[in-house]
């Protein structure tokens, strides 16, 4: 399906990750009648009153009914039709997990769920409106789509696939302001399928969301220092992309991960389960919410305290740098 819509990193100075993705699904439902959209009291949060202006007969604000929301999401996909559902991802992840585990999951619904200001983007608003925990209830859903988009230019990308993709899915962005990644969108992306931004040699930082940025910021330091740093943007966190892992593994033997998450259950305890069960080993360091809540603040002062963004990254692999591993080529016999 074709996004129809164009826009270089000019625009991504001015625009958020909802801003385009409120836009990109306005321009697929005026090709596809099929797709509805369903906020709880947040269509302008969200952005996905962009789709209301121009598609008002499909559009439903339930009220602060997240619950109900995803039931009613849910009857609509049995009817035949494409529900995109956007709030907050406190309250589709947290508030709405039984309903979408029971409702959407269980009974296999195309459904789409768009959750904004996940992480620590909502910084100000505090723990009550962070989402750190929302990879861990989602992964652990059978038959759930797990995705966080880098920028903007790849949450458009990500919006027209899963409105693609036939089943539930979860798509996690920010609040805004995310820096862009890209420069514009051309480029291929596919969900399950993790993309190498920078090649490497020394160490592997798998990341995804707005830590990939600074990722990539972190790997450009480091290479002025004579580090071969490999970036990875691991967009989709489930099903994830075991052979790019495997592959970081093999080649660099260091990994590390970044993620505005808790370090439990998110995307570096599905790197460490690939790990694990290859029976392979290497160093692996775990960046993200270190199973603590976040005081409320500035959301780049946020990172900087959970140590997600470059600063952090860059330390984590000196440190990492500094690991001794047993040098074998013969990986076999460890099986």
């Amino acid at each position: 399906m074709a996004i129809g819509l164009t826009w270089t990193i000019d625009d991504a100075d001015t625009m958020t990750q909802g801003e385009i993705y409120g836009q990109v699904l306005t321009r697929l439902g005026e090709e596809n009648p099929l797709i509805v959209a369903l906020t709880a009291d947040l269509a302008g949060s969200t952005k996905i009153g962009a789709f209301q202006k121009k598609h008002p007969e499909r559009f439903f604000n339930v009220g602060i009914q997240e619950n109900n929301m995803i039931g009613m999401a849910s009857g609509m996909a049995e009817a035949g039709l494409i529900p995109v559902v956007s709030t907050f991802a406190a309250f589709a992840a947290l508030r709405s997990a039984e309903h979408v585990r029971t409702d959407l999951a269980y009974n296999r619904r195309n459904v789409k769920i768009i959750a904004t200001h996940s992480g620590t983007s909502f910084g100000q608003a505090g723990p009550t409106h962070h989402c750190t925990e929302d990879f861990a209830v989602m992964r652990a859903i059978a038959g759930m789509t797990v995705i966080a988009p880098a920028d903007a230019f790849e949450t458009a990308k990500a919006t027209a696939a899963v409105i693609a993709y036939d089943g539930p899915v979860y798509v996690r962005i920010g609040r805004s302001f995310e820096p862009p990644v890209w420069k514009n969108l051309d480029f291929d992306w596919e969900i399950g399928k993790a993309i190498e931004l920078r090649e490497g040699a020394d160490v592997t930082v798998i990341a995804c969301g707005w830590c990939v940025y600074h990722a990539l910021d972190a790997a450009d330091r480091l290479k002025q220092q004579g580090l071969s740093v490999r970036v990875l943007d691991m967009h989709t966190i489930k099903p994830l992309d075991e052979e790019a892992v495997m592959r970081a593994l093999v080649d660099t033997r260091r990994i590390i991960t970044v993620e505005d998450h808790n370090v439990l259950g998110g995307l570096g305890s599905a790197v460490a389960d690939v790990i694990a069960q290859s029976g392979k080993g290497c160093v692996l360091k775990k960046l993200g919410v270190q199973d603590s809540f976040t005081p409320a603040g500035y959301p780049e002062d946020l990172m900087h305290i959970n140590k997600i963004d470059a600063d952090g990254i860059e330390e984590a692999i000196g440190e990492v740098m500094k690991r001794d591993f047993e040098q074998d080529e013969d990986w076999e016999d460890e099986i």
